[in-house]
């Protein structure tokens, strides 16, 4: 059967994301892991003008929210997915390939949606269980955004982070907890192509008119 044709939508984000074979872990030292895939966002950055806005690190699979300016996400993440995977199975000794199957994107098509990917992806190692507040976790390019270590990867310009007072709500709003029944609305939502709230009882979410 033919690929189905992907037809890139330069002006919106993707949340896009990508899983270890059989779901295993991408290796024993996390924080070399985070500086090969680090090294290779600041290559695409560059070599294809992928616009980063958040990318998150975490045991088997990572979470990103990018850009593609120049309608070229397909070549980007797949240079991204081959470099990190070749670099990977040479320090990890697997014999198989890394990733498990291609990348899944999600197109994110208003603000409001952008802020529940954004909240989603920073809040993964909390929901996991790996931190208390998501400033705690160290694969995450939160941490440069805050100033709490260097960072490789070239972030954009967020307006979430644009003084210290948006820097307090924002925080403050990340590490609210969301409602159980909330964050499976925008799981389920990020595995569409395209990123769309499910109704509930045949009516819309709060979600639709509220930040996650």
């Amino acid at each position: 059967m033919a690929r189905i044709h992907f037809e890139n939508h330069p002006e919106f984000p993707y949340h896009i994301t990508a899983r270890c074979i059989n779901r295993d872990w991408f290796g024993e030292d996390p924080s070399e892991i985070w500086k090969i895939m680090s090294r290779q966002l600041y290559f695409v950055n560059f070599a294809f003008n992928l616009k980063i806005h958040a990318f998150v690190l975490m045991g088997n699979h990572y979470h990103l929210i990018a850009r593609s300016p120049d309608a070229n996400l397909s070549q980007a993440i797949g240079y991204f997915n081959r470099e990190t995977s070749r670099e990977i199975t040479g320090i990890s000794g697997r014999i198989n390939q890394t990733y498990g199957s291609r990348f899944h994107r999600s197109l994110i098509g208003s603000p409001l949606y952008y802020l529940h990917a954004y909240k989603y992806l920073y809040r993964n190692p909390v929901e996991a269980g790996l931190c208390l507040n998501v400033e705690d976790y160290p694969y995450s390019s939160i941490q440069g955004l805050l100033g709490n270590s260097w960072l490789d990867i070239p972030v954009c310009e967020d307006d979430n982070w644009g003084n210290f007072a948006n820097r307090e709500q924002t925080l403050s709003w990340l590490n609210r907890a969301p409602i159980p029944e909330h964050w499976d609305l925008v799981r389920k939502a990020l595995k569409k192509k395209e990123f769309k709230l499910s109704k509930i009882n045949r009516e819309e979410s709060s979600l639709e008119f509220n930040a996650l």
